[in-house]
């Protein structure tokens, strides 16, 4: 066997969702473990901040960056890793697009620190204390990280190399990922490791372009026939606004189980925003005859509908506040 190359892994803001989602590759990470040595993996092993740093410039082959940019240390550490990485991958759908910590783009740090410390019902906080990066106890000095503004995606810090979307991402992604590494043949830089196509390409459902949606229902109103298609059926699916690949060719792991696509994995290729794109495929499927205040009322919360996943990388992106 050759030398192996030096993979590194990182966990920013995300739920750990990621991490596991390379432990499910199960018995084929023996295969990873014969062509790769992990480096630096501080979620799975014992490795410091200071073994990062002592590697030298390019000392590692690829890095996958999991979760999206929120405080100091998660830029801090994309910093490091694009030094030291000669490909950064970004891993998972809040380091592609923000994924739903991005959510929090509606709000800046003062709003998010006031409801949090403040005005919850469970908060007991008579001195009003908010976490600051630096405070002094005696002798000793602790530090925390600064909670920045708003959320960003990892192509906001740093360049980033290659994209896996999903959340998490799918084993099949994952696994074409670790093939292409192996036998040196990555695409172009710049892409994502998947299908450009959308979801609906894979789709085995039948659609009736005759329909107009006349009600939106939410998956908690009723049970979707599993043979027709979801917007057929007034069940909001982001599959026309999403890119295939999350559950190899044999449509989508939520259509699967008979659930509406929820968007995780991004927008297909040559699409910039996700949002707008559903919204616009909506607008060819809904029936014309509805009033514009009851469609307002069909929709309880458009944002964490069409950009639960994208809001960071869309064209709105966040929220702006004046002080």
């Amino acid at each position: 066997m050759g030398e192996r190359l030096k993979f590194a892994f990182y966990w920013a803001a995300t739920c750990g969702g990621c991490d596991v989602a390379i432990l499910d590759l199960a018995e084929r990470i023996l295969e990873v473990i014969e062509i790769a040595e992990i480096v630096f993996w501080p979620i799975a092993m014992d490795f410091k901040y200071k073994d990062l740093e002592a590697i030298g410039e390019g000392g590692i082959d690829v890095a996958f960056y999991d979760g999206s940019v929120r405080n100091s240390e998660h830029e801090h550490l994309a910093k490091v890793l694009r030094e030291r990485s000669k490909v950064l991958i970004a891993f998972g759908t809040c380091a592609c697009y923000g994924g739903i910590p991005g959510l929090a783009n509606i709000s800046d740090r003062d709003e998010i620190f006031k409801v949090v410390y403040r005005e919850t019902p469970s908060t007991v906080n008579p001195q009003l204390t908010a976490p600051t990066t630096c405070i002094k106890i005696d002798d000793v000095t602790l530090t925390l990280p600064e909670f920045h503004d708003f959320v960003k995606p990892l192509n906001r810090v740093v360049d980033v190399d290659y994209y896996i979307p999903g959340c998490p991402p799918p084993i099949e992604l994952i696994w074409e990922a670790i093939e292409r590494i192996r036998i040196n043949k990555l695409p172009p830089k710049g892409s994502v490791i998947g299908p450009r196509y959308s979801l609906c390409e894979v789709c085995k459902r039948k659609r009736d372009e005759r329909i107009k949606i006349k009600h939106v229902r939410r998956v908690y109103e009723g049970r979707p026939d599993p043979e027709l298609c979801f917007l057929d059926q007034g069940y909001i699916c982001l599959g026309p606004a999403t890119r295939a690949g999350c559950a190899g060719g044999e449509g989508g792991r939520c259509l699967n189980v008979n659930m509406p696509c929820r968007g995780c994995t991004g927008p297909p290729g040559g699409i910039k925003d996700q949002g707008a794109r559903m919204i616009s495929a909506l607008a060819s499927v809904m029936d014309l005859e509805i009033p514009p205040e009851k469609l307002k009322e069909m929709f309880k919360d458009p944002l964490g509908t069409f950009y639960r996943f994208t809001l960071p990388s869309s064209i709105l992106s966040r929220r702006v506040i004046k002080k």
